[in-house]
Formats: C-alpha cells, structure tokens, sequence
C-alpha cells in the first residue's frame, strides 16, 4: 500500500497526480469509518475473551498507544484536545 502512495507522488503529471491525490483521498475518508470499526471490533473481541486480554497487551499486539486502546473500546474518535475525563485502569 506504500509503494501505491509513493508511486502517486512519484506521478511526473502534476494535474494526474493532482487527480489522483483527490482520488486516494476521497476513498480514505469513505473507507476510514469502516476501518475504524474493524480495529474497534478487535479490540472489543480481546478484552471480551475469558479472561480479558489487557490494554497494554492489546496496545503492543496493534502497534498503538495503551490511551489508543482504552479509547477504542469507548469508542471514542475525536481529537486529543476534547477527550472526555475517564477513569479507566491501565491493567
């Protein structure tokens, strides 16, 4: 998927490469809700295991952050600077 991307901005065309910019980002911002949902349900599917998988566990296993994590399965989505107040344990 990276070498698709380098290979746009490798694109000697700069109205192609425009083009097809517009492209990759239209289909990013339609497919980024599914996405989203598909990491949601497999964070939601460890810590739903007996007994549950652990956050840090689950952080190191995703390549994200433990607040990632925790933050997922609240299913929270916005930025940093509006993140509600919780109390959550970090295991």
């Amino acid at each position: 998927m990276i070498d698709a991307m380098d290979a746009v901005e490798a694109m000697t065309d700069p109205e192609q490469r425009a083009k097809a910019i517009g492209e990759v980002m239209a289909d990013q911002s339609a497919r980024g809700k599914r996405w989203r949902e598909m990491r949601r349900q497999v964070v939601l599917d460890m810590r739903a295991q007996d007994p549950p998988v652990s956050y840090r566990k689950i952080a190191k296993a995703l390549g994200i952050g433990l607040a990632t994590v925790q933050d997922i399965e609240r299913g929270y989505t916005g930025s940093g600077k509006d993140r509600p107040r919780a109390t959550v344990s970090e295991e």
